[in-house]
């Protein structure tokens, strides 16, 4: 006979619920990528302009609008997660993200339909953006709630983490096909299919996998444990009410957003303007995958021991005061071995930040509310900020006149943000801002 929910069931596999909820955060970071990493082949099937450039940056404006669709789905389905549970939620969100995949993936080019092919993809990026808005902070959330005690910097860590994995992984088959095909090839047909597609397509058939594991997958203790779960009006009035805790947590988070989409989805694109071989960035952008990984769990345990505040003050810092110096020293005379190192630095800046960012956004937000607010704050993070880091980088090169060392300024201006945020939010050594519960009963006197 089941129990009551207030003595919840314990988790059977911690290892394996992480490996469950996290599993959907494969999929988006992947067809994320790849829509980055295929840019230019995107925007010439999609997007033809009269120069490269404009097709590019027409092809990141469609990847940025979908972004801008991320505090929609943060509010509506954060809403929804909040009132009916983190595991059916998080199904709910994985539909939606593989509904766009499977619409990028097949939608004919412009030159088989005409407009309408650009009109079906941005559909298929404003779904992507939707189901996005809410996943890394349902996961986040899910991960933080199944947490032994003191350690939820580092649990909260392997959502970030489980998308570098993805990264490594498409960067794996784009380095495969660059290997396996001319480059002066590669938008021609093989099979009457575009190559570019393959790996779009190779999304396609691990859908059915990652929804299996997150079928398998629990209802936390903590959401069971809840006396109350709030109404959908009630989420929104609490999310109202603490507007000012949701815009200092995006704040905190438009370091980690803006370096991640630096150094992954722009970083491919980066590495043709400052004419390096595609293969050898490529493989930069594997080894970052990797030191991405390990750098989250790092982060998240020290923030653990030490605090969140010092550990976000410092890679802020860090990264505002290097940023401009380490792109200046590549741009000046670009190799590989200098994007290497510039991006290894970079990597360990975003890896160690964001560990203790998604530990940080957590806690401070109300706990009724947990994932609408923490995803609404990193939603607009993500989708201001973060995703529009490869248009705004190319842009500011062009305004610029060439220099390849200006998107450090998109960096240097998120570094301050956190900075910023994190000094009023840990005022005097412990969290200085108070949040509002609007399912609470009245008290007395007040």
């Amino acid at each position: 006979m089941a129990g009551p929910a207030t003595n919840p069931p314990e988790i059977k596999s911690r290892i394996g619920a992480i490996l469950r909820a996290t599993s959907g955060n494969f999929l988006e970071q992947f067809d994320f990528f790849l829509f980055g990493f295929y840019a230019q082949d995107i925007a010439k099937a999609f997007f033809p302009a009269a120069n490269e450039t404009a097709a590019l940056l027409n092809a990141y404006g469609v990847f940025w609008l979908g972004a801008l669709m991320r505090p929609v789905g943060a509010i509506l389905l954060g809403a929804y997660i909040d009132r009916i549970g983190r595991r059916q939620g998080l199904i709910v969100t994985l539909a939606l993200m593989a509904l766009g995949t499977v619409v990028i993936a097949f939608c004919p080019s412009y030159a088989a339909i005409g407009v309408a092919a650009p009109v079906i993809v941005l559909i298929g990026r404003l779904i992507q953006g939707f189901s996005a808005g809410v996943e890394l902070g349902g996961v986040s959330v899910y991960l933080s709630e199944i947490a032994t005690p003191g350690n939820r910097g580092f649990y909260t860590s392997f959502q970030s983490s489980s998308q570098q994995v993805a990264i490594f992984v498409a960067a794996i088959i784009g380095f495969i096909l660059r290997e396996a095909i001319p480059s002066d090839t590669f938008l021609d047909s093989l099979g009457g299919i575009a190559k570019w597609r393959i790996p779009f397509f190779v999304g396609c058939i691990i859908i059915p996998v990652i929804f299996m594991l997150r079928r398998s997958l629990e209802e936390t203790p903590a959401f069971l444990a809840m006396k109350k779960h709030p109404t959908a009006n009630e989420v929104f009035a609490s999310a109202i009410a603490n507007w000012r805790i949701v815009i200092l947590g995006m704040m905190i988070a438009v370091l980690t957003t803006t370096t991640f989409y630096f150094i992954t989805v722009y970083a491919p694109g980066f590495g043709k303007q400052l004419n390096l071989s595609p293969t050898g960035t490529l493989l930069v952008t594997l080894l970052v995958a990797v030191t991405n990984f390990i750098w989250n769990p790092v982060g998240g345990a020290v923030s653990d021991r030490i605090g969140r505040k010092p550990v976000l003050l410092t890679i802020a810092s860090l990264a505002f005061l290097t940023a401009y110096p380490a792109l200046s020293w590549l741009a000046a005379a670009p190799t590989l071995g200098k994007l290497l190192a510039v991006q290894m630095m970079f990597s360990f800046y975003f890896g160690v930040y964001s560990g203790t960012m998604l530990g940080c956004l957590v806690e401070i937000v109300p706990a009724h509310v947990r994932t609408t607010c923490f995803s609404i704050a990193f939603a607009l993070a993500a989708g201001i900020f973060g995703t529009s880091t490869p248009f705004v980088a190319t842009k500011l090169i062009s305004m610029t006149n060439g220099d390849k060392a200006s998107p450090a300024y998109w960096l240097m201006f998120g570094a301050v943000l956190g900075i910023i945020a994190a000094s009023i939010v840990y005022r005097g050594g412990r969290q200085a801002v108070t949040t509002y519960d609007a399912t609470a009963e009245p008290v007395a006197g007040h």
